[in-house]
């Protein structure tokens, strides 16, 4: 049997009991739409996936740019994940991708402080938790030795909170630290240092709930849950070409530039998908099951009646924005892979050299491209680009000695205005599960009721939450489907 587009189908005969010929269409092809399309796949069904853009990825992805440094391979934006991202490290395995996401052997965070010029670390042993992170707190020289120990004591009253537990979500995180005697530096060094780049808001616009699943999962659950991960390779490597294969290699039909108008029940109880795939273009996708895979208002827009209680709960789910800044300098001015910076606007910068394929240039010898990540952005999303370098290149130099002589080869900046789903407070009640009111419609995104925040873990989560119960409702064995650590 072949595909539509002539490759041939490599689907498994499905075990006894199972539906034979069960069709599938996966509306969006992100991080939660791939995983989900490969489950059902892999469970015999015949899957098509389609998406609106050009590529796969969702919001990680790459493009090319040229520049006066030659051309460069852009990551959109800078995405790294722990080591507790079990879901997400699986679906690199099954893409064949794990090996190009490579995760610390131990945490290690360099930490500059750009008042003080100095620079501390946070990094674990090998110890039991919480004993891991001692010795780091104990020389960690942004905190006064009162505010390490307040540190102490606040993390022992977190570790007693339940993340799951509803009451949570209407409290913010930043309240539920002054309670416990956090300064204003200490949320700066250290509680906003981890939170505003895992959780996109700061501590006074995030829910108790999510940022008590940050920390716990990510530093007391096991020693090695916060060691770092990110793409050596451009993230399109990854989440477009790697996946795209593995998915074919599956049999799923992967339909790019294709975009679904409506999602419609049919009289025999099945579904019909509309697509649209250029000006003059469509087509009807008759399915079995379908998962609606993109942004809250996406989805909202394609629900047929009766799917949600109350679907304009999905238009309360707001989204916050990312900006990326980009730097090129004629010479090398940062010697580690990544820091963080304190007492500046700057966040997070990541050497990006080789792996936007600047130093296999021959005008890229010596050269050196950072890339800044400025999470909880609302401030700057839409500053210009002149306004933008004015005031950051100089902050480069403050944390970088090295940068103060170096020529700037090239800047420019990204923007994801609707990078994640905006934290807050209450936003838990908003948050759908994967399974609608009507059979055979299902919901899958870091939006969705995954229990994370927006991530690539939860992203991957709620695909392979939505495969499970798409395929429970099918008939297919429980003991055979994948199941998701919380």
């Amino acid at each position: 049997m072949t595909s539509g587009d002539g490759r041939a189908d490599r689907h498994h005969t499905p075990p006894a009991g199972r539906p034979e010929g069960a069709a599938a269409v996966v509306i969006g092809g992100g991080l939660a739409g791939t995983t989900a399309a490969l489950a059902l796949a892999d469970a015999g069904l015949r899957v098509t996936l389609v998406e609106g853009r050009p590529r796969l990825g969702g919001l990680v992805f790459s493009f090319r740019r040229d520049s006066a440094a030659g051309e460069l391979t852009v990551d959109n934006g800078q995405h790294v994940y722990l080591r507790c991202c079990t879901a997400y490290r699986r679906f690199l395995e099954r893409i064949d991708a794990a090996h190009l996401v490579p995760v610390q052997d131990r945490m290690d965070v360099p930490v500059l402080d750009a008042d003080r010029m100095r620079l501390g670390r946070l990094r674990r042993t090998a110890l039991p938790v919480p004993l891991h992170l001692a010795r780091s707190l104990a020389l960690y020289p942004h905190l006064s030795p009162a505010e390490r120990a307040g540190v102490v004591r606040a993390t022992l009253a977190l570790r007693r909170l339940d993340p799951a537990d509803p009451a949570l979500d209407g409290h913010d995180f930043g309240s539920w630290l002054r309670r416990y005697g956090q300064s204003a530096r200490t949320v700066e060094a250290l509680w906003d240092l981890v939170g505003v780049a895992t959780l996109n808001a700061t501590a006074d616009e995030v829910s108790l709930g999510l940022a008590a699943k940050v920390f716990k999962t990510g530093l007391l659950s096991d020693p090695g849950a916060a060691d770092i991960g990110w793409a050596h390779v451009p993230l399109g490597d990854v989440h477009d070409t790697l996946a795209r294969t593995a998915l074919e290699k599956a049999g799923v039909r992967v339909a790019l530039r294709t975009r679904a108008t409506a999602v419609t029940r049919t009289d025999d109880g099945g579904w019909q998908v509309s697509v649209s795939s250029g000006p003059h273009g469509g087509e009807q996708l008759a399915a079995d099951t379908v998962v609606l895979a993109v942004p809250q208002r996406e989805s909202h827009a394609l629900l047929p009646g009766g799917a949600l209680a109350d679907p304009d709960r999905l238009l309360g789910i707001g989204t916050a924005p990312i900006l990326n800044l980009h730097a090129v300098y004629d010479r090398r001015v940062l010697r580690r892979p990544f820091f963080a910076a304190v007492g500046s606007p700057v966040q997070w910068v990541f050497d990006r050299t080789d792996a936007s394929g600047l130093a296999a240039l021959p005008e890229g010898a010596g050269r050196q491209y950072l890339a800044v990540s400025q999470s909880a952005a609302q401030d700057e999303i839409d500053l210009p680009v002149a306004k933008l370098r004015a005031r950051y290149l100089p902050e480069l130099e403050r944390l970088l000695p090295a940068a103060r002589g170096a020529r700037i080869i090239d800047f420019f900046v990204t923007r994801e205005r609707t990078a994640t789903f905006a934290p807050a407070p209450g936003v838990g009640r908003l948050r759908p599960a994967a399974r609608t009111q009507v059979p055979g419609l299902f919901l899958a995104g870091a939006w969705t009721a995954t229990g994370w925040p927006a991530t690539m873990e939860s992203a991957v989560r709620s695909g392979t939450v939505a495969a499970r119960e798409a395929l429970t409702e099918l008939g297919f064995p429980q003991g055979q489907l994948t199941q998701e650590a919380a």
